[in-house]
């Protein structure tokens, strides 16, 4: 249709096109913030909305006690691995001092030092107790820990039992809510869509048709980025069915369509050539005879034939001979490009003055 609109025209629509993107983006922004904020009508789910805390809330405190216990005897038993390494160096010395001291008394044989064996026997006496007592409290900090940590395991399991069911009833009550929040995203997009579907079917051509066009690139954006990636799957189910209807739909529309288009132009093509000539306006003709088809029953015609003047389907006059200079031309153009004549019809020719007949004289 571009080859038949004037140079300011072209522009114009331009513009206008591109009033129809900046209202469509401003109106995608709008409904995109809408359809953002729609999940904020349903309260937030916890998962101590669905367990039971009468038995949870123990667990919960036996679990952090039971953590709590486990770090302190931990910390307690390296300290005392500590101190019975310490006391295990202690005890070992000694017993080698002993041992050499012994030796050398064996060797020289002296009763006089009985005593000091007796107190050297003593102080042995005593660092392997002190090593048995830090042995002794290196066992209790893992018996410790070793209760802690059952105690810990019994009541994670216990807890995970309330929680998986909890879980699985978050899980469904999510699923609901997720439903409702597309049932109210559907509510919103689904009018848009209809009434983009009006506004496309009867005044998409109308004075206004930047303004229904934005409209329309917005509703069908809301619906198809809005509203599809929600669309629950129920396994694919859902989105398999989805698809199905709405190719049904779409293809009955088009399939009505189409038949309602042959009827008119089986119609249009039983009526004489002056009535479909002056049905059909000047810019759809130029469109058509562009597309290389006829104006008439839009089927193909080979029209840089030079021994076509008429369509051979429909009949329709394609081109026709100028009534003032005879050229060749489009019997739709409304002037010749020739010589310029409007319409090809001759133009008003001077008429002379028809000529007196004398008077006869009297005799």
């Amino acid at each position: 249709m571009s080859k038949s609109l004037r140079l300011s025209e072209k522009w114009f629509r331009r513009g206008l096109w591109l009033v129809a993107l900046v209202f469509a983006s401003f109106l995608i922004g709008l409904g995109g913030t809408v359809v953002g904020d729609l999940p904020r009508v349903e309260r937030s789910l916890q998962l101590d909305d669905f367990i039971d805390m009468s038995r949870a809330a123990p667990l919960r405190a036996e679990i952090a006690s039971s953590v709590r216990v486990d770090q302190q005897a931990s910390r307690a038993r390296e300290q005392a691995e500590l101190a019975l390494v310490a006391a295990q160096q202690s005890s070992r010395a000694a017993r080698e001092t002993f041992g050499n001291w012994l030796s050398t008394r064996r060797a020289t044989a002296q009763p006089d030092q009985d005593a000091e064996l007796i107190a050297r026997t003593k102080a042995l006496d005593a660092l392997k107790l002190k090593e048995d007592e830090a042995q002794k409290a290196v066992g209790t900090q893992r018996q410790i820990e070793l209760d802690a940590r059952q105690s810990l395991q019994r009541a994670r399991q216990e807890l995970n039992v309330l929680e998986n069911d909890a879980y699985e009833k978050l899980n469904a009550e999510q699923r609901i809510v997720e439903l409702r929040v597309f049932g109210y995203r559907l509510a919103l997009t689904l009018p848009l869509l209809v009434a983009a579907g009006w506004l496309f079917a009867r005044k998409r051509k109308s004075t206004y048709w930047p303004f229904v066009w934005g409209f329309i690139f917005f509703a069908l954006f809301t619906f198809f980025v809005e509203l599809v990636p929600y669309l629950p799957s129920y396994g694919g189910y859902v989105r398999y069915v989805v698809g199905i209807v709405l190719t049904v739909l779409v293809g009955r529309y088009a399939i009505v369509a189409l038949n309602r288009y042959l009827a008119r132009q089986k119609l249009a093509e039983e009526q004489p050539e002056t009535v479909r000539r002056n049905e059909l306006s000047y810019d759809t003709a130029l469109v058509r005879l562009a597309k290389g088809v006829c104006p008439g029953c839009e089927r193909p015609v080979d029209l840089k034939s030079a021994e076509i003047d008429f369509c051979p389907h429909c009949g329709i006059g394609l081109f026709d001979h100028c009534r003032v200079c005879d050229a060749r031309k489009s019997a739709f153009a409304r002037f010749c490009h020739a010589c310029g004549a409007e319409g090809g019809k001759p133009q008003s020719q001077p008429q002379p003055e028809p000529l007196q007949a004398p008077i006869a004289s009297g005799t």
